[in-house]
């Protein structure tokens, strides 16, 4: 068994559209390697530092994230799987492992679908693109124009009940 404690740059595409790790930036890793039967078994954390923006209202996000991960790479030789399986399964090759697909797997699925910057973000108006969390009263009056004909007779009525009543008019009404 041997442990390693190692400070990597981040690889390309470790992320989605709205949220990742930056390429370059700092990925601290803590992996145990283990010799089993079958070939090495790696298990440990990844700690990086996460940015993107929120999904509803576009502000940037940055946060740091430990991963949890854990995957056994088989010996070249081993005849313990199906052609199946063999093809999913990572190998040990030349007495090295390749953790980049796995760490990408690890960090990628743990990361939000949609990120938001709080829980309550109200997000963007979507007539005119005002933050909302700034002004949660912020509204438009947007009237479907199929209406546009019958709000003018709307208004005459209001107009109607509002004018005095004239002696004849409550005769009427009697």
């Amino acid at each position: 068994m041997r442990t390693i404690e190692e400070h990597v740059p981040a690889p390309k595409d470790f992320g989605v559209a709205l949220i990742g790790v930056q390429e370059g930036s700092e990925m601290e890793l803590d992996l145990r390697f283990e010799s089993v039967h079958e070939g090495i078994l790696v298990s440990g954390t990844a700690n990086v530092e996460v940015t993107g923006e929120c999904g509803r209202c576009l502000e940037p996000l940055r946060f740091d994230r430990e991963v949890d991960l854990q995957e056994l790479f088989f010996y070249s030789d081993s005849e313990s799987l199906s052609v199946e399986e063999e093809e999913e399964q990572h190998r040990v090759e030349n007495d090295s492992v390749d953790l980049e697909p796995v760490l990408r797997d690890a960090v990628v699925t743990s990361l939000p679908f949609q990120p938001v910057c709080r829980e309550d973000c109200k997000g963007l108006c979507s007539e005119c693109g005002a933050q909302l969390n700034d002004d949660p009263d912020h509204h438009h009056e947007v009237l479907d124009p199929r209406w546009s004909a019958l709000a003018g007779l709307a208004g005459t009525a209001a107009e109607n009940d509002a004018a005095p009543k004239s002696e004849s008019d409550e005769r009427e009404e009697s």
